[in-house]
């Protein structure tokens, strides 16, 4: 499976973006649209305290059906009350005359700063025209949604005779639940709700789902996905396997662009007792910042890999049976390290990606999670969040 070279929006989908004022240079407004309403199945945040974007979000998925998504980076509108709840509801109701469809088709996002009202007139007049500047490249309105990203982000492929493109943005208070960040999916295949719905949620729990920066989980997190049919229908299995493969890559892409990030961090674990505890060890490799500093220093410290196994009390870990592999080269097995060639390792773990494998035998579960390294780039970027 493999995605195209240049993204583009399916058919029937477009999008613009502009700068409405929130911030000083760059687009900070984003529109997508489908000309014909689509079936729609969404995910958010678990966090207690949700942005108001997705409280409406939650009520106007139950419909199952949407014809435009916008939103705004800069503020997120979160822990602003009824005020900001009332904001977001402006917001959805001036996209929805732009483009002359029913307020309840629009569902709204917005990322940034927290506790910060969002100056709705802004965006009201902001909103004004968009629909004269729609266009087909996902990544104009993938420009628009980033806060702390360092490139727009976006992917397509083909699905039979059908596309299927995601826009995703996402750089730090990374560890989902549910969902994550913010992410879009568009396709012109034929699906009806309450099976999109089920599709998304099983290509989100092996793929955004398993994506940590820094273990935080956002207020704003949402992964929404609209179908709007006119492709025709598609061979179900194929396209949950493109859907799985597109939000996979999707997740590598977020996670090499993690606030500071070098390096894309994988962490596979295989044979353990349930899948669940293989996702949860995997989680805690991916998670922790002395393995995460291990990648960054291109050090290949048997130590960190087996304290984080070692700490998730409540797995079945029998430290005999403990096999583990670092970008492909066998360095613990039958409780000691091996005589691997640490100079070599060294070289391997100073590419782009480094890669953890972890073997339990004790069953059959597998999980993988998807991170990055830890470096000075985070700190200087968090240092200072609220007045970029």
């Amino acid at each position: 499976m493999q995605c195209h070279k240049k993204p583009v929006m399916p058919q029937g989908f477009s999008c613009s973006s502009k700068n409405c004022g929130l911030k000083e240079q760059g687009a900070d407004l984003s529109l997508f649209y489908s000309k014909v309403p689509a079936s729609a199945a969404a995910v958010f945040t678990r966090n207690q305290f949700p942005g108001a974007p997705v409280i409406l979000g939650r009520e106007l998925i139950q419909r199952g059906q949407l014809q435009a998504i916008v939103v705004n980076s800069k503020i997120s509108n979160v822990g602003t009350g009824q005020q900001g709840i009332d904001n977001a509801a402006k917001t959805g109701q001036a996209a929805a005359k732009e483009m002359k469809i029913a307020p309840e088709d629009v569902i709204m996002s917005s990322t940034g700063v927290i506790g910060v009202q969002l100056p709705v007139e802004l965006l009201e007049a902001g909103i004004q025209g968009m629909g004269q500047e729609l266009q087909e490249d996902p990544l104009v309105a993938a420009e628009g949604i980033m806060t702390t990203d360092t490139y727009p982000k976006a992917l397509s492929l083909s699905v039979g005779e059908a596309t299927l493109t995601i826009v995703g943005k996402g750089s730090g208070m990374i560890e989902p639940n549910m969902a994550t960040m913010l992410v879009y999916i568009f396709t012109d295949a034929k699906i009806a709700a309450p099976l999109l719905d089920q599709m998304l949620r099983t290509a989100v729990n092996q793929s955004f789902n398993m994506l940590s920066v820094d273990t935080d989980t956002s207020t704003s997190d949402s992964c929404v996905m609209m179908a709007n049919g006119l492709a025709g229908e598609v061979d179900t299995e194929e396209f949950q396997k493109a859907l799985d493969f597109a939000c996979i890559e999707m997740t590598k892409m977020l996670a090499r662009d993690g606030e500071g990030a070098g390096k894309l961090l994988v962490t596979k674990v295989k044979e353990a007792k349930t899948d669940q505890e293989a996702r949860f060890i995997a989680k805690a490799l991916v998670n922790s910042p002395l393995i995460k500093t291990m990648a960054y220093g291109a050090d290949p410290n048997i130590g960190r890999i087996l304290m984080a196994v070692g700490k998730c009390f409540d797995c079945t870990v029998v430290p005999e049976k403990l096999v583990c592999h670092i970008n492909g080269t066998l360095v613990y097995q039958n409780s000691n390290r091996t005589n691997f060639d640490e100079t070599a390792v060294r070289e391997l773990l100073s590419g782009e990606t480094v890669e953890i494998e972890v073997r339990l035998q004790v069953g059959t579960g597998q999980g993988t999670a998807y991170g990055c390294d830890l470096t000075e780039g985070y700190i200087k970027e968090n240092a200072s969040y609220y007045s970029s």
